[in-house]
């Protein structure tokens, strides 16, 4: 039998990481390593170091992509769009 310990479906929610490095992080690699070039290597440290930053303020990738439409779009939040509301008054 399984120790339960070591292995439990509840683990199965967690981000997959490549020792501290997310995951989003390689397909820039990949990109490195099929197209070795100086900008490719600066493209993939630079992911690197974004998703390291988002990481230690606690978002992860679509909870960030998520505030930042939120942070973009601002405070006033309309039931009308601005085309419709113009018409009426």
């Amino acid at each position: 039998m399984r120790n339960p310990e070591s292995a439990h479906w509840r683990d199965s929610a967690r981000r997959p990481k490549f020792f501290t490095i997310d995951a989003y992080a390689t397909f820039p690699f990949l990109l490195f390593l099929l197209h070795i070039r100086l900008w490719t290597f600066i493209l993939a440290i630079c992911t690197v170091i974004f998703f390291g930053t988002i990481e230690k303020f606690g978002f992860t990738v679509p909870v960030f992509l998520r505030w930042l439409r939120a942070f973009l779009a601002g405070n006033l939040k309309t039931a009308l769009p601005w085309w419709e509301k113009s018409n009426r008054y």
